[in-house]
């Protein structure tokens, strides 16, 4: 995990009035460091195994994560609060921080929520992206060119990672940062949800099927099978979800 390089701040030069004479340094440093250390447990805690059918909580140590990041206690503690509000960790009183892990039903409501956002997202790529944008998706992923046979050798952890970035490139060409911030409070456990189910049954096929669908109804410019498309898509991952995944609660 990378560290946070520590910041040094300059002495202010001598002056009458203005913003040289004004003591900011330390606020400076505590609000980069505590967005940096929130940037860095968000991923941290996104590439974890968090619905791998294990029960055992993710406790997270405040400490622990201070050593390794290489700071104080009090911007990781920001941090974690930040993300706590967001739904990421849950602080149990005389017991600690935990990684959030959400109940079947629960999983199912994000997903649901999600497959309404996301659906709106690729109309909104189909509408907005440029030539040269669709191209590099194109190029970014050959395996779900229209026509495409799905590779079946593709081993299922390289298969699971191009399937989220995938899903996050069609966000992204909808230039929306309403939509985008919206997601990814969602994200976490969409990715670790699709991450745990992608090797299920024949659940890789059919993705990149999906996917190959998807980018030829972008490729197309028809904003109405693109979210219809991706609508689906999501909703097939929620039945899947309520009907075979038997470890969540």
């Amino acid at each position: 995990m990378d560290t946070i390089a520590s910041l040094q701040s300059k002495k202010a030069a001598p002056g009458r009035a203005g913003s040289s004479s004004l003591q900011l340094p330390t606020l400076a440093i505590e609000a980069s460091l505590t967005s940096r250390a929130y940037e860095i447990l968000r991923e941290a805690i996104a590439e974890m195994p968090i619905y791998d059918g294990s029960n055992d909580d993710i406790r997270l140590d405040e400490r622990a994560l201070a050593e390794r990041l290489g700071i104080s206690r009090t911007p990781v503690r920001a941090a974690l609060l930040r993300l706590e509000n967001e739904g990421v960790v849950q602080t149990i009183p005389r017991r600690g921080i935990y990684v959030v892990r959400k109940t079947k039903a629960e999983i199912i409501e994000v997903i649901l929520a999600s497959a309404a956002l996301e659906g709106m997202a690729a109309r909104l790529a189909a509408e907005r992206a440029t030539e040269a944008e669709i191209e590099d998706l194109l190029a970014r992923f050959p395996a779900f060119r229209p026509g495409q046979i799905p590779d079946h050798g593709t081993p299922i952890s390289e298969y699971s990672a191009v399937n989220v970035e995938f899903h996050q490139a069609i966000v992204d060409l909808a230039h929306s940062e309403l939509f985008s911030s919206h997601l990814s409070r969602l994200r976490i456990h969409m990715r670790a949800i699709r991450q745990a189910t992608i090797g299920d049954s024949d659940r890789r096929v059919h993705s990149a099927l999906d996917h190959a669908e998807i980018v030829a109804a972008l490729c197309d410019r028809d904003a109405d099978r693109a979210e219809a498309l991706v609508r689906r898509h999501a909703v097939g991952l929620a039945e899947h979800v309520r009907d075979n995944v038997s470890y969540l609660r």
